[in-house]
């Protein structure tokens, strides 16, 4: 399989739990919660190395060079995700064409299995435009109206939640990007920027367990994810 690089947007402050540091930089296990998302990318053979983008002030950065044995390169973020991803991917080595995929994964998603990468870089390299992690949606969902009442139950066939990694050529994704900031549109994820562009990446179907860290509950839960390892 040949190889791939990854970009992980890690410039926003983030959730901060309360406290000065960013959820990214909490420690599980002795060691900060994004050592253990670039241990889930480089720890993959067809992962070359991966560019962080952070933050112009940020104190907290350990000053990697090399992770696992790989390059680790780094780039001052924007203010979306979107901008650091955009940034991140210019940030990338030469080397890295056009036309090559690259990988794209939140900072705060610790928990990617290698078996759902493998998944996605092969049916996404086989993809004209590329695809992304994602699980069916499984829960009944409702509609709120504006006093907090339910409106109405909304179908969940054929709804899904987007995860990452998302996989990307690199120069579509980057024009994707451009155009959707020069346009003002804020894009919640590289998805969202290709679907502007007339473009349908493919659903790879991903585990549940790759969740986000975005609350004390779900770092727990990957510091028991961890401890089962």
């Amino acid at each position: 399989m040949a190889s791939v690089w990854a970009v992980v947007p890690a410039a926003g402050r983030g959730t901060r739990f309360g406290g000065e540091v960013p959820k990214q930089y909490l420690q599980v296990g002795g060691r900060p919660l994004l050592a253990y998302t670039l241990d889930a990318l480089l720890a993959h053979p067809a992962v070359a190395g991966v560019v962080v983008a952070l933050a112009a002030d940020d104190p907290w950065w350990p000053g990697w060079s090399d992770h696992a044995g790989k390059p680790v390169l780094t780039c001052t973020g924007g203010a979306s995700r979107a901008a650091s991803v955009l940034a991140a991917m210019a940030a990338l080595p030469e080397s890295v064409r056009a036309d090559d995929f690259v990988l794209v994964h939140d900072a705060a998603r610790p928990n990617l299995a290698p078996a759902d990468l493998d998944r996605l870089l092969e049916q996404g390299r086989a993809d004209p435009v590329g695809a992304i992690l994602a699980a069916p949606v499984r829960d009944t969902l409702k509609r709120a109206g504006d006093d907090g009442g339910i409106d109405r139950t909304e179908p969940r066939e054929r709804l899904w939640r987007a995860l990452t990694p998302q996989l990307f050529r690199r120069l579509q994704l980057s024009r994707a990007l451009q155009a959707a900031a020069d346009a003002g549109v804020e894009v919640t994820d590289e998805a969202m920027a290709l679907e502007r562009q007339g473009a349908r990446p493919l659903l790879v179907e991903g585990r549940e367990d790759n969740f986000k860290v975005t609350t004390p509950a779900d770092l727990a839960r990957f510091g028991f994810e961890l401890a089962r390892r």
